[in-house]
Parts: C-alpha cells; structure tokens; sequence
C-alpha cells in the first residue's frame, strides 16, 4: 500500500474510532465525581482515573466533584454539561439509582450513557469508639426501645446502607418509617460523625471505614454480606439472626448524545484500565470485589436494580 493510501486509511479509522487502543491518541478524561472528596465514589474515580493513564489509554483526567442529592446535582451538571463529549465519564453506582427513586430530580439517568459496573462493595456498619454499645444486639435492643433514639449515619437519602438501616429494622419488628437516618453529602462528613460521636451507629463501604477500625477508632459490628468478608472477623447480619443482604455496586457512565463508535471506544478505554497493575493494586487496597459488566448486559442490570432497589425503598417506607 502507498504511505499516502495509508495515511488516509488510519485517518478515516480514527475518524470512526475503529483504531485499536493502541494506535489511538491516548485521551484527555474529563471525569465527573457526583460526591464530595472522601467517600467511595471519589476514591473510585480516581482509582479508575489512575489507572487509565497507567494502562496509556488517556494522556490526562480531569476530576470533578459534585457532591449532594445521592449524586443527582452531578448527574444534572454531567448531563447538561458534557452532551457530545466522547472522553467524558461520571461514576455512579446503587447509591445513585436509590437517590433518583427518593428524590425524583428533573434529570433522569437515562439521558446518559452506560459504560461499565466496575466493583462491588459491602457495607459495614460501625459504633464511635465510645459507644456505650457493643453490638448489633445493643443497637436493635434499643431500637425496640426507641426508634428515634438511634441515629444511624451514612450517605445520601436512599443509600444502599440507608436502605439496609430500613431492611434491618423491618426484620426485628421496627417500622422502618421510625428509622432517624442522617444523611451526609459525601463520605468524609460521615466519617468525622462517627469519630465525634455525632450518630449512634455508622454505615458506608468496608474499605472507607477499614483504617478507623484498624486503629481503634470505630467498632465494626456487622457486615452486610451473606459471608464474612475475606480476611475480616466482623460478624454479618445474618449470623446474628437478621436476614439482612445487600451490596454496594459502582460503574461509570458516559455523556449523552455520544455515537455507537465513541461509546465502544470509551468502554474499551475503561476495561483496558481494568487490566492494568494500577487497578489489581486499587482492588487490594481497597477491597473492592470485581463485578465487571458492560455493553448491553450493564444497562439491563442497571434497569433491574433499580427496579428491584425501587419494590424494598417502597415496602420500607422510604418512597
């Protein structure tokens, strides 16, 4: 083939985003962290961000934090800001699907585009080091007691450790109506809750709260898993004769309005960076447990889950 033949064939590859990741122009990432700094989205989008210039499928990222309603004020600047802009992404995951079901924003998920669920994460519940409880039994005991009495502290309106907070007190004869949750905007402000002694018991993914529980700071209680986490001691729910299960999943999402080429492009960006030695060492890190799903096969998930999220919130009182 004549070099310049050549030249116009690449060109009109990459016009078409069919180039293979490896002949691309690596990316300038622009990505939307719908929290504020902190919390487990954060922690993720710059995990994945890392790992994407670490696997060379983007030259730069940009982060963004947008925290408050569950993540709907960042879907809303992420939707109405970034329509058409292939190298964009936002983190999302449960947390989200369970904010636009309490709080109904005027932007709606759909508008955006699914890439990839990434990870998935158990929630821990945990008691301030000077907790006049000790356990899961303390806190159901006076919860029996007093409802209200019991201020159960974790992350927007309609979080997944909020929905377990309304699961859990379902399951001992509580009306999950009486449940006094205490929302917070992003996991930073809940952590320095729990350590003040500001809530009576604590909620947010393992890996958030691992440091604290390391050094004594908070008790860890239950898991929300069906099995103890690998490596901890921490009793689940259901050991403690609460059938209680549920998980914590995060992924990403694309802009609106981007083509079939771009979005194929943008998802092979993400699961190249999931391979690289970045990522493996963020897993560890952090203890997140792989869950990765994309294509078609991540929107459905998607659409279940917050129809199955919706059925609970719903029969919990919470919508």
């Amino acid at each position: 083939m004549r070099r310049d033949t050549f030249l116009k064939s690449l060109a009109a590859l990459a016009a078409a985003g069919t180039l293979p990741l490896t002949a691309r122009a690596a990316a300038n990432v622009k990505m939307m962290i719908p929290a504020n700094p902190g919390g487990g989205w954060d922690t993720t989008g710059r995990a994945l961000g890392k790992a994407m210039v670490d696997a060379k499928v983007a030259d730069t990222v940009a982060y963004d934090n947008k925290g408050g309603a569950a993540g709907a004020l960042g879907l809303a600047q992420f939707v109405n800001g970034s329509k058409g802009d292939p190298n964009a992404l936002m983190v999302m995951g449960a947390v989200m699907l369970g904010g636009i079901i309490t709080g109904k924003p005027p932007v709606n998920l759909s508008q955006a585009t699914p890439i990839a669920r990434i990870t998935s994460e158990y929630n821990v519940f945990v008691l301030p080091a000077n907790s006049p409880f000790k356990t899961m039994a303390d806190v159901v005991a006076q919860l029996k007691k007093d409802p209200g009495s019991v201020k159960w502290g974790g992350g927007s309106r309609g979080a997944t450790e909020h929905i377990a907070a309304a699961m859990i007190a379902k399951q001992v004869g509580v009306d999950p109506k009486k449940i006094n949750y205490v929302a917070f905007r992003g996991g930073g402000e809940a952590t320095a809750a729990i350590l003040g002694g500001n809530v009576t018991i604590g909620g947010s993914g393992y890996s958030e709260f691992a440091p604290y529980i390391a050094d004594g700071k908070m008790k860890a209680i239950a898991v929300t898993s069906g099995t103890r986490l690998e490596g901890s001691s921490v009793p689940t729910l259901k050991e403690q004769g609460i059938d209680v299960e549920i998980g914590n999943w995060r992924g990403v999402y694309g802009a609106p309005g981007i083509t079939a080429e771009q979005k194929k492009a943008l998802t092979d960006m993400v699961l190249a960076a999931l391979k690289s030695a970045s990522w493996a060492e963020a897993l560890k890190k952090n203890d997140w447990t792989p869950a990765v799903l994309s294509g078609d096969e991540f929107a459905k998930f998607v659409d279940e889950d917050f129809a199955n999220l919706r059925d609970i919130m719903t029969q919990s009182g919470m919508v």
